[in-house]
């Protein structure tokens, strides 16, 4: 089941919402769950192995610094996501393979596209610690609902 964030944000005024600047690039344009955070720099070795264990439902929040030289999620990823039940990913930075990613069962919003890989081994990562970026916090544990019109996020569940 979708929320609908103008439907959420309006019934929740405080709840932070993201700055508009992520596309969607994933066959699922509405997702939802408990956060899980990633903190990489241009490097998704942690990115796939997070995306190996079970999802449970959660969204993977991944702050990649926003750099635009490579891509952090391409479409061997998304379906790890997939089988192994992950709601969505958020990346801030970018991925590849969109075509692919279009046409999984998986939420996928990121800064934009780019065709080159990220490099493997060369940063370490910090999983489970608060990230921000767009404007919001985005803390383990916590909730994201997304869709076309955005990103709201909660310290508990906003559709019970």
């Amino acid at each position: 089941m979708s929320y609908a964030t103008t439907d959420l944000s309006d019934a929740h005024p405080d709840a932070p919402v993201c700055a508009p600047i992520f596309r969607d690039f994933g066959g699922k344009l509405a997702f939802h769950g408990p956060i899980k955070t990633l903190k990489v720099f241009e490097d998704n070795a942690s990115v796939r192995a997070t995306l190996e264990t079970p999802g449970e439902g959660r969204v993977l929040v991944v702050d990649g610094g926003g750099s635009d030289r490579c891509a952090l999620v391409g479409g061997n990823l998304g379906v790890l996501a997939v089988k192994n039940g992950w709601s969505g990913i958020v990346v801030y930075g970018y991925i590849r393979d969109s075509a692919e990613i279009a046409t999984q069962a998986v939420g996928v919003k990121a800064l934009g596209l780019h065709p080159r890989k990220s490099e493997k081994g060369l940063h370490s990562a910090v999983a489970d610690k608060v990230v921000t970026f767009a404007g919001v916090h985005f803390h383990p544990g916590h909730w994201l609902y997304a869709d076309r019109d955005g990103i709201v996020v909660s310290d508990k569940p906003l559709h019970a």
